[in-house]
């Protein structure tokens, strides 16, 4: 590896809610760690695939929701703080956890090293309405949607709309405590939205987009690290070809693609709205207009960060370590051709695809080479311990699935 990581600042993977199969967080602690980085964790209980990590020195069991009080929240952090007993990195793996720490940033700066980013901004971000705004004002391509007060207001959107829709959680926070849909939901009839629409209250918390048809899309992804001047310090492109559920969720299989233009475009937004840190962005490329199509802005890693680093050997969660301890970031070209797979979830993604109508054009025919999220030579537990508790959560997820399409919405793209 040609840097140097500081050893003396650790760095802690701080997540909110119960979701122990995250293997972007083990990817952090695999990252940091392999480059002498002493890592923590706040886990859901001692026995989560990110706890089992070799690269682990310590496990806080802390079991959240993501819906506590942010008062709470923050007594907990400064509380491993105190038991870390020196200023650590924080990387935060979800929006709940990055817009605590941009929220409360004088109450932890004392003890945590983060982006210092304008404490409003991870917040608007992770809404849809406020991203969908965002790019309005800046003038990036979105897909056209509305955001309906009343029941009313989607009745009479049904009247004249193009179907199928896509329906998304409006704040990324009601996911959690009251959500209309479960993730992005595709909605194919105007009865279909009628009937999920009955559920959502007198004032629903749902935005309505246009749908990007399958056949004329691809998914692109951009992950970055920018610095307090909102310049990239490393900034990667790649190309999605398969999620699970389809469409639908976290990556499956993804590669690194080069792409300019997009790059470009992401760089250009993310220094208008000021934003330093950590970014996952989800776009879609429209073959109809040409355009690629902003859908979501993650303020935070995202789960497959590591299919992404440089000649260098810097990644995003690297670059973030190295610039807050005062370190330079060594420049190089991204891996053109390498693949990222998830093992639990890109099988049944595979099958799945077959029939859907999607395909990847920029694509490589063959990879340079391949990361797999679990699996790990020199530390397999987390693989081990994923295979041992995959069935019941993933039986669940197959169960939410059903229900939504028996209500007349399918799963479509990350909410």
């Amino acid at each position: 590896m040609p840097f140097a990581a500081d050893p003396d600042v650790p760095g802690l993977i701080v997540k909110f809610g119960d979701y122990p199969l995250h293997h972007g967080g083990v990817g952090a602690i695999r990252s940091l760690g392999r480059a002498g980085v002493p890592m923590y964790a706040v886990t859901e209980d001692a026995y989560t695939p990110a706890a089992s990590s070799r690269y682990l020195r310590r496990a806080f069991v802390w079991p959240t929701t993501g819906t506590e009080d942010a008062d709470h929240l923050v007594e907990g952090l400064l509380r491993i703080a105190r038991r870390i007993g020196r200023p650590a990195v924080l990387v935060p793996t979800d929006e709940e956890a990055a817009v605590l720490i941009a929220e409360h940033q004088d109450a932890l700066g004392g003890h945590f090293l983060f982006p210092r980013v304008e404490p409003g901004l991870p917040r608007l971000l992770a809404s849809k309405q406020g991203l969908h705004e965002l790019c309005v004002k800046h003038g990036v391509p979105s897909p056209a949607a509305v955001f309906p007060q009343s029941y009313d207001d989607i009745a009479a959107f049904a009247q004249t709309a193009r179907f199928p829709v896509v329906v998304k959680n409006r704040e990324a926070f009601t996911r959690r405590s009251r959500p209309a849909v479960n993730g992005t939901t595709r909605v194919a009839t105007r009865a279909g939205l009628l009937s999920l629409a009955r559920d959502w209250g007198e004032r629903p918390g749902v935005i309505i987009q246009e749908y990007l048809p399958r056949e004329q899309a691809e998914d692109w992804i951009v992950h970055a690290y920018f610095d307090r001047d909102s310049h990239p310090l490393a900034l990667f492109t790649g190309v999605k070809v398969r999620s699970w559920p389809p469409h639908a969720g976290m990556t499956a299989s993804a590669y690194v693609v080069d792409n300019p233009e997009l790059a470009d475009l992401a760089a250009r937004f993310v220094k208008e709205i000021g934003f330093t840190g950590i970014v996952d962005l989800d776009l879609r490329f429209d073959r109809r207009d040409g355009q690629y199509k902003l859908l979501d802005f993650n303020p935070r890693m995202g789960a497959q960060f590591r299919l992404f680093e440089s000649g260098s050997g810097v990644d995003v969660v690297r670059a973030m370590h190295l610039d807050l301890t005062g370190r330079p970031v060594p420049e190089g070209e991204q891996r053109a051709g390498h693949r990222f797979v998830v093992e639990n979830i890109d099988l049944p993604a595979l099958l799945a695809y077959r029939r859907s109508g999607y395909t990847t054009p920029h694509a490589p025919a063959r990879a340079s080479g391949t990361e797999l999220a679990w699996l790990a030579g020199d530390d397999p537990m987390p693989f081990l311990t994923m295979l041992a508790r995959f069935v019941r959560p993933g039986a669940r997820h197959l169960y939410q699935l059903w229900r939504t399409s028996r209500r007349g919405g399918t799963p479509d793209r990350p909410a």
